[in-house]
């Protein structure tokens, strides 16, 4: 007996308050086995209660101030029970007398309605949800399902949408509603398949609590910190100051990733090895394809592959500035353009097998995609710009 009742207990189903607190925890970025130990359930199964939803919470169910109350059919039910009219009852209850005909039509007529069950009936009714605007507009799907094959990101698309369509309305969704939609498969709107031109590749939406990283770096020569660098820079009201970073793969591979900070443009170079003097003469190479006038400074983190930045000032007339230890937001365009090519380079993956060809084909492909700080233009467009204004 108390084994099967352990099995019972053990398949137990979460109530109203444990579902609230399975989501605030989950919300508060709580790994899937830390939420488990608390239940003491599997994390198999915060996983399944969660998926349901995509990761997103549900909005909590409300029924409108319009609506009749159980006391209200409570009252309908004693009037008809002694025999009074809709528009007595009507008048009782301060309602209009159609509310309280229709109200009794509904839910078994004179002789059958019963306050309790019609209370139910109404909030089970009340359920029929919105379609949402993707589901409702194939043009809009079918431009949405486009973007996220061309790996642009939600927030992207949306922004787009919203800058080519500013006139209307039914060609424009928000990066949320893609988001639920492909998160959210009941919605019925885009495919679940489109969820692998992700970023993240993720099914489920996780809290932006739920990680945290450092960043822990060698000692660096005669570095130059950016606290002293130009307040020029900062502001990135001009453009030539580039970030800079390595991004890492599997095996020892690696790629170096630069970004300029006024118009977020981006260049990848192929990097056999990462010690400082291969590094260091590939960052050479890179900037004498540039015009000097758009290439003046070059911020670093404290990585010791660029322990030789004396060199690659000399050889290029280029100041380099190195971020604080641990301040990894200090170069903040390159981080999330680091974060940008794990799309392309997921991490283990082997980066050596990449041509520059191909590293060439993917900064393209970022710097044609519209920016939400750029108000939604191309990083492409205004390198172009500020190329030409050069000439």
């Amino acid at each position: 007996m108390d084994q099967g009742a352990g099995v019972l207990g053990r398949r137990r189903g979460y109530g109203t308050a444990e579902k609230a607190e399975v989501w605030d925890r989950w919300q508060r970025g709580e790994t899937l086995k830390a939420i488990g130990r608390v239940f003491g359930k599997p994390s198999s199964s915060i996983h399944f209660l969660l998926s349901r939803t995509g990761g997103v919470r549900p909005a909590p169910r409300r029924r409108s101030r319009l609506a009749l109350s159980l006391s209200e059919r409570e009252e309908i039910s004693r009037g008809l029970a002694a025999h009074c009219s809709c528009r007595t009852m009507a008048r009782i209850l301060g309602r209009a007398p159609s509310t309280v005909s229709r109200e009794i039509r509904r839910n078994g007529s004179h002789d059958r309605y019963r306050a309790a069950f019609a209370d139910e009936a109404a909030y089970v009714r009340a359920r029929r949800p919105k379609r949402c605007k993707l589901a409702r507009s194939r043009w809009l799907r079918q431009a949405v399902a486009r973007k996220l094959k061309r790996d642009w990101s939600p927030e992207q698309i949306a922004g787009w949408l919203k800058r080519v369509h500013c006139e209307d309305e039914n060609k424009r969704v928000s990066h949320e509603t893609i988001y639920r939609s492909l998160f959210i498969q009941a919605r019925g709107a885009l495919r679940k398949e489109l969820v692998q031109y992700l970023r993240s590749k993720r099914t489920m939406r996780r809290s932006k609590h739920a990680s945290s990283k450092g960043d822990g770096r060698g000692r660096i020569v005669d570095l130059v910190s950016i606290r002293e660098r130009p307040a020029t820079v900062d502001d990135r009201a001009v453009p030539g100051h580039w970030e800079g970073d390595l991004l890492i793969g599997s095996k020892n591979t690696q790629i170096a990733t630069l970004v300029e900070r006024h118009t977020r443009y981006v260049m990848l170079a192929k990097i056999p090895s990462k010690d400082t003097e291969t590094v260091v003469s590939a960052l050479i190479k890179q900037a004498k394809k540039l015009p000097n006038e758009l290439y003046k400074s070059l911020t670093w983190d404290r990585g010791k592959e660029l322990s030789d930045h004396r060199r690659f000032t000399l050889a290029t007339d280029i100041d380099v500035y190195f971020c604080d230890p641990q301040s990894p937001w200090q170069r903040g365009s390159n981080e999330n353009t680091n974060g940008l090519l794990r799309q392309y380079f997921p991490k283990g993956t082997d980066l050596s097998v990449y041509s520059q060809t191909h590293l060439n084909k993917v900064a393209r492909q970022l710097n044609e995609r519209p920016r939400k700080t750029l108000n939604f233009e191309a990083p492409a467009q205004r390198f172009n710009a500020c190329v030409a204004s050069t000439g």
